[in-house]
C-alpha cells in the first residue's frame, strides 16, 4: 500500500493478506463473483529452464517463491491457465489482499468512465468535487491523479501515527472514521504536472472525482465491473465507516480473478468490459521523462515506471504490473499475450529484505512470462 524510503510502518507489517473479510467482516464490503467457469486449461508451464539470480546464485520457480514468502502464483497465456500455485494455507477460493494493486483496478474503472464520455482526464479535480476547489487539489487535473502527478504535499510514510498517511489509512482500520475530510486539508506543494510522488491520497481523490461524475459508489462500480469481467469468485472491498472505499489498497480476490484485470490490460477487451481505444496503450506509457523506468525516486524502485495508476518496465509500456505492499504482483507481458500473478506474505520487518524482495520479483516476473 506504501513505498517508504526507510523505516517500517507499524501497520503495514500487520496486514491480513489472506481472507481479511474474515476478519474483519464489517469493513469489506462484498463484490460478487459470477460462479461462471474459471480459465480453460491450457499446456502445464515448464519451469525447467527458469534461472532467476537471487542472493548471489541462480534458483528455480520453487525456491524463487520460497524466498519470497509467495501464498499464490497464476500463469495465463494465450487466454489458457498454464500455471496455478498455492501455499498450503491458500487455496483457489482465498481472497488475497492486493494492497495498491487496488489502484490498479481503480485505473479501469477510470477508463470505463472516460469511454462513457462521463469524465474527461483533462478536467480539474473541482470540477466534479467542488469541496476540493479550496486546498491543495483545486489545479490538479484528472490525469495528474493518474500519473501521480499532483504536486500536494503529502509525503507516502506510515511511520508516524500522527502524518496524514497514517491518518487516512487509520480511517479504513479496526475503529472506521470518515476519510474524505482529510482529502480536503491537504496542501499543495509544487506546480502540478512538475513533479512524481507516490501518493494513495491521488487514488483516493481520484475515485472520489469518479464517483461524482458516474454517480456510482466505488463497491457498486467495482461488482459491475466483475461481472462484466466474468470473475468467478466473490471479491471483498474495505470501507470506512461512511461506505467510501479504500480505492487505494483495499480489494481482496482470488488469484484466478486478479488475473483478468491483468488480462483487462493486454488488449482491452475481456468478457463484456471494453476500455476505451488505446487505453492501455495510454495507461501502460509514462506520461513525462520522469516518469520512465529508472527516473522515479531510487526509494521506490529502479525496476519500473509510472503510467496511470500501472507501472511499466519499459518505455513503450509493453511489460508492466501492477504492484502492491508485502509482494502482490500482476505482471503483463503484452508482446507474449501472459499474465502473471505473484501474491506474498513477506515480512516488512526490515527494509532491505523487502526492497531485495520487490527487485527479485521485478526480475523474476519478466523471466517467468518468457518460458511461458
Amino acid at each position: 500500500m506504501t513505498r517508504m524510503g526507510d523505516g517500517v510502518s507499524p501497520g503495514l507489517g500487520e496486514l491480513v493478506l489472506i481472507d481479511p473479510q474474515r476478519t474483519n467482516p464489517v469493513g469489506y464490503q462484498r463484490i460478487p463473483g459470477t460462479g461462471r467457469e474459471p480459465w480453460p486449461a491450457g499446456a502445464p508451464l515448464d519451469p525447467a529452464g527458469l534461472s532467476i539470480a537471487a542472493d548471489g546464485r541462480m534458483v528455480g520457480l520453487d525456491e524463487f517463491t520460497e524466498l519470497t514468502h509467495g501464498t499464490s502464483l497464476v500463469v495465463l497465456a494465450g487466454g489458457t491457465l498454464r500455471h496455478e500455485w498455492y501455499a498450503p494455507e491458500v487455496s483457489a477460493q482465498s481472497a488475497l489482499l492486493g494492497a495498491s494493486m487496488t489502484k490498479s483496478v481503480l485505473a479501469h474503472l477510470v477508463a470505463r468512465a472516460a469511454g462513457r464520455g462521463q469524465l474527461n482526464l483533462g478536467d480539474p479535480v473541482e470540477r466534479y468535487v467542488p469541496e476540493l476547489g479550496s486546498g491543495g487539489y483545486a489545479e490538479v487535473t484528472v490525469a495528474q491523479l493518474l500519473s501521480m502527478t499532483s504536486g500536494v504535499d503529502w509525503v507516502e510514510d506510515y511511520r508516524d501515527p500522527a502524518s496524514p498517511a497514517a491518518q487516512l489509512l487509520g480511517c479504513f482500520g479496526a475503529e472506521p472514521s470518515g476519510s474524505r475530510d482529510l482529502l480536503c486539508e491537504i496542501d499543495s506543494a509544487v506546480e502540478p504536472g512538475s513533479r512524481y510522488a507516490y501518493n494513495t491520497a491521488d487514488s483516493q481523490v481520484l475515485d472520489w472525482v469518479r464517483e461524482r461524475a458516474t454517480g456510482e459508489e466505488a463497491v457498486d462500480a467495482v461488482s459491475r465491473l466483475w461481472a462484466d469481467l466474468g470473475c468467478v469468485h466473490d471479491a471483498w472491498l474495505l470501507t470506512d465507516a461512511e461506505g467510501v472505499a479504500l480505492a487505494g489498497g483495499g480489494l481482496a480476490a482470488t488469484a484466478v480473478d486478479w488475473a483478468r484485470i491483468g488480462a483487462l490490460q493486454l488488449t482491452g477487451e475481456v468478457g463484456a468490459v471494453r476500455l476505451p481505444q488505446g487505453w492501455p496503450d495510454r495507461s501502460s506509457r509514462p506520461s513525462k521523462p520522469f516518469l520512465r523506468p529508472g527516473r522515479l525516486p531510487s526509494s521506490i524502485t529502479a525496476h519500473a515506471g509510472f503510467g496511470y495508476h500501472w507501472w511499466p518496465l519499459d518505455d513503450d509500456g509493453r511489460r508492466v504490473t501492477a504492484d502492491g505492499s508485502r509482494g502482490q504482483f500482476c505482471y503483463i507481458d503484452r508482446n507474449r499475450g501472459v499474465v502473471v500473478v505473484k501474491t506474498s506474505r513477506w515480512p516488512y520487518g526490515d527494509v532491505l529484505v523487502d526492497r531485495a524482495r520487490r527487485d527479485l520479483c521485478y526480475l523474476a516476473l519478466p523471466a517467468i512470462a518468457e518460458i511461458a
